[in-house]
């Protein structure tokens, strides 16, 4: 289980280091711009649980796999960006299935160090939110979690996914992959079919 775990928190970097590049992409920034935002977006949202939750060291400090991960993808998209027309697409879906590996991982995490199960989803939801924000902030460009279609709510259903599952004795073998499905496929939803939370509305507000 801690291999399909690591695998899968590795592929989770990648994902989201990938989307980092792309965003790079499209700012045609050169090959350092590259790895800075690969690098932020790859560990920025699992620097911060790590924080918080006071582990005994960052992850990619104790395990530097995570950075060459990092550098690795964005050299990649630097040499194959340009195959897309249009970069926004791609930058999309990366984002996407980096967010449903995160949501999950960061709450598996949180959970074996002991925070309680409302703090662990929060840590799910940070972990899969806070790579893309410092990007698009750092990046001057409307942060993705807060774009009209559901975002941080996909976040939100993976990491209960996993939390209930885990609840019903479901091994983590299965909770892990179902719990990550569950918020990408409606964050994929959201995305194709334009699914928004209902807006609040005042109008007394000009």
């Amino acid at each position: 289980m801690h291999d399909l775990i690591y695998a899968a928190d590795l592929l989770g970097v990648a994902v989201f280091a990938i989307s980092g590049a792309l965003a790079a992409a499209e700012k045609q920034l050169d090959i350092l711009g590259f790895i800075l935002f690969a690098t932020i977006t790859g560990i920025g949202g699992g620097t911060v649980r790590d924080l918080l939750l006071n582990t005994d060291q960052v992850f990619w400090i104790l395990d530097t796999t995570y950075l060459w991960t990092c550098i690795g993808a964005a050299t990649l998209t630097w040499f194959l960006a340009k195959r897309f027309v249009s970069l926004h697409s791609p930058l999309l879906w990366a984002d996407a299935m980096g967010l449903a590996l995160f949501c999950v991982l960061g709450t598996m995490k949180a959970l074996d160090w002991g925070a309680p199960v409302i703090v662990s989803v929060g840590m799910g939801m940070m972990t899969a939110s806070f790579g893309s924000l410092i990007r698009d902030g750092l990046l001057g460009q409307p942060p993705v979690l807060l774009e009209p279609n559901i975002y941080v709510t996909a976040a939100l259903l993976g990491a209960l996914s996993y939390v209930v599952l885990d609840l019903f004795t479901f091994t983590a073998e299965l909770a892990l992959p179902l719990a990550v499905a569950a918020a990408f496929t409606l964050r994929c939803a959201a995305i194709v079919l334009d699914l928004r939370l209902p807006k609040y509305l005042d109008d007394s507000i000009s």
